[in-house]
């Protein structure tokens, strides 16, 4: 039986002109038939969620490791929220939702054991072989590292998709080449030789919002996980006087609620609030701006999905807030650098030893390699485990494992 994908819609509402197109995609870097019932944007987003990485966030530290308890978030969890944060803003800006899903679901891939402490100490290792940065071993598990399909080497994404992935956050170089953050990590630019992702360049606006949708969501959550914590009190939340607002508007409606209630009730607002936020700033953007397609977008040399500058000083504030009173509480740092001791004692041991990495794809061929190759793989393996899986292998290897209680 013959579809008519558009006129039965499968997913593609009415969009407007700056959305990406998925019946239009740039393609795949193996080209593959389409299907019948689902865009390329929605199996891109099919594919995601089906993957070994995927699956790993919910054992992987967003701030607070498992050990502290079942209700606080994991990287799983904060993806989740980020995608429908994301689906949000792309529905409200008649983006395509599929893509903007996707990109939102797939940002934290390369996400080390133990959250930004554990990338912090894969890095340090691997500053002689080029460091480690998150988002390029992202790019890494979707083109190279997940082995799912017969025919190719991780996802075989769509161009959008890896585009949103690597350029969510803004162009990594300029026109000229050079690295807007530094030196545009190798994984990258060895990808854009094959595939270029046209690293000098904004991405599509619903790899915006998937942007954004991250910095709504850790916002809130963290504020939320530091309350249950102890570490933050509602008296400390007043110094951003956003959330002192807020305060005060749910005690005036409800006088006497529970303090889970009330902490629900202020992150609800706060992320209306931040959401309408973007919205109104993209509104009034692309008013200007006049995009007529998704490469109107890329060139129109601005972030499109922001932050107005009243909600930017409020994000600066809560940023200030979480980073003084939880990132670097004493008890948090003490984790931290017991955490960072795993991660750093384990490579040390698969360098001396690959054989140690059991379950590593390329186990015969590491001890051969050159110490670069080698210190590459380890990388590859140790930022694939999650935290429990970290600790265990620590646990055998070694006499003593650090306390992250």
């Amino acid at each position: 039986m013959a579809f008519d994908r558009q006129a039965l819609g499968f997913g593609y509402g009415e969009h407007a002109t700056f959305a990406s197109n998925p019946w239009a995609s740039r393609g795949r870097l193996y080209p593959e038939a389409s299907s019948p019932t689902r865009s390329d944007f929605q199996r891109d987003r099919d594919r995601i969620v089906h993957t070994t990485a995927f699956r790993r966030l919910k054992h992987k530290t967003q701030v607070f490791i498992a050990a502290d308890g079942d209700h606080y978030r994991t990287r799983l969890t904060h993806t989740i929220e980020v995608a429908q944060i994301a689906r949000a803003l792309a529905r409200a800006l008649k983006l395509d939702e599929d893509l903007a899903e996707g990109v939102a679901l797939v940002h934290d891939f390369g996400h080390t054991p133990f959250g930004h402490t554990g990338e912090d100490a894969l890095h340090e290792v691997l500053k002689p072989y080029g460091g480690f940065d998150h988002n390029a071993q992202s790019l890494r598990i979707v083109t190279k590292l997940e082995r799912r399909y017969a025919e190719f080497d991780g996802l075989n994404l769509t161009w959008e998709s890896l585009e949103g992935l690597v350029k969510h956050n803004g162009p990594l170089m300029t026109p000229e080449g050079e690295g807007i953050r530094g030196p545009v990590p190798q994984p990258i630019l060895d990808y854009c030789a094959l595939h270029d992702l046209e690293l000098a360049s904004f991405a599509s606006l619903e790899a915006q919002v998937a942007a954004i949708a991250d910095d709504i969501a850790y916002n809130t959550h963290d504020i939320d996980d530091g309350l249950r914590a102890g570490y933050l009190t509602f008296d400390m939340l007043e110094d951003v006087p956003f959330l002192g607002r807020l305060m005060c508007e749910v005690h005036d409606r409800y006088s006497s609620l529970e303090s889970s209630r009330f902490t629900h009730e202020i992150m609800r607002r706060q992320i209306t609030a931040m959401v309408e936020d973007v919205i109104g700033v993209a509104q009034a953007r692309l008013r200007d701006i006049r995009p007529k397609s998704a490469s109107d977008v890329r060139r129109a040399g601005k972030v499109i999905a922001t932050f107005s500058e009243e909600m930017s000083e409020t994000d600066r504030q809560i940023k200030n807030l979480l980073m003084t009173r939880i990132y670097r509480h004493p008890e948090v740092m003490r984790v931290r650098q017991a955490a960072a001791s795993i991660v750093t004692d384990l490579y040390r041991a698969f360098m001396a030893d690959p054989l140690l990495m059991k379950e590593h794809y390329w186990i015969d061929q590491i001890a051969g390699m050159a110490e670069p190759a080698r210190a590459r793989h380890v990388g590859d393996y140790l930022a694939g485990m999650t935290d429990t899986f970290a600790i265990s292998v620590h646990r055998r290897l070694f006499d003593h494992t650090p306390d992250l209680r």
